[in-house]
């Protein structure tokens, strides 16, 4: 049986109002079907849809996933920081890029963070991969893209919405991947917004031909050369090994994120709650209760909140 390059696509922080979008991608060397399957038996425990086995400031299992994953693609980061910029598709200076300078540590302040994960759990996530490779699916690499409030709004600026922008970081990774193996790959992402039809919303794949498998609510699959295949699927961080893996970790790397912005707050009103970024209460409470520190800083509001429209 012929393997094949496999990847599983996600993102975490589409809906929110202050944070990053981050869509992270698991790549696979996978035999036959294998990787389209769902997690069973006691995988299931720590491997499923990144709503349904952790919360807001609870990441060790993605923390755990990343770790693992990243000492099989010969990483042994010495902070989460390393980590997150060794699976950027940008380099540092083009994550900061859009930053004012006074103001670049809201996000990239590394003051006080650490790996949480404890070792029995790393070694749970282990013993999972090598499982998962004797059922032949040998998980080789995490990559992913982070966009910041103002690449969002910047795009809502050129009349993108942010499935838009969603897409096309999905489109960037698996890009990445084909180049990467020199083969075609089988990429399967979870659905996007209400697309249905992907081909007139593309950005990096915008132009190439392609042909369509098919284009419903549960599934949408393209065969476009110089790729392979890619599909879009209802459910899919649930229900496909490597993209629950991506939806794990990309949760890790945005709440990671997201903390670096409350902390940056925080020094000036130490009282701040500690907001997750989504439409609630205690973010409402924290955007409320900084409007005024912002202003007296000079913090850009395209740097903080996202725009509504987008």
């Amino acid at each position: 049986m012929e393997e094949t390059v496999r990847l599983g696509i996600d993102e975490n922080g589409l809906g929110p109002r202050l944070g990053p979008l981050v869509v992270t991608a698991i790549s696979a060397e996978a035999l036959g079907t294998a990787a389209e399957d769902a997690p069973k038996g006691a995988m299931r425990a720590r491997l499923g849809d990144s709503k349904r086995l952790v919360g807001f400031g609870d990441t060790a299992l993605g923390e755990a996933w990343a770790r693992a994953i990243g000492r099989r693609m010969g990483i042994d980061p010495a902070s989460p920081d390393a980590l997150v910029h060794a699976f950027s598709l940008d380099a540092p200076h083009a994550l900061r890029a859009p930053c004012p300078q006074e103001h670049a540590e809201q996000c990239w302040s590394v003051t006080g963070e650490t790996f949480v994960a404890d070792a029995k759990l790393v070694r749970k996530v282990e013993s999972d991969l090598a499982k998962l490779e004797a059922r032949g699916v040998e998980v080789r690499r995490v990559a992913c893209v982070v966009l910041c409030a103002r690449r969002l709004n910047d795009g809502v600026a050129r009349g993108l919405t942010r499935f838009h922008l969603d897409l096309h970081a999905m489109e960037r990774l698996a890009l990445d991947a084909r180049e990467r193996s020199g083969r075609d790959v089988f990429a399967t992402c979870g659905k996007v917004g209400g697309f249905d039809r992907y081909v007139p919303a593309f950005g990096p794949m915008n132009g190439r031909l392609h042909a369509v498998e098919r284009e419903g609510r549960a599934r949408s699959e393209y065969v476009i050369p110089g790729l392979g295949r890619i599909a879009f699927v209802r459910d899919a961080d649930d229900k496909h090994l490597l993209v629950c893996m991506a939806s794990l970790v990309g949760k890790w790397i945005r709440d990671l994120l997201m903390a670096r912005i409350v902390r940056y707050h925080r020094e000036h009103d130490s009282e701040l709650p500690d907001a997750s970024g989504y439409h609630d209460p205690v973010t409402s409470r924290f955007i409320d209760a900084t409007r005024l520190t912002r202003k007296k800083r000079a913090l850009p509001d395209e740097c903080f909140e996202r725009n509504a429209l987008g």
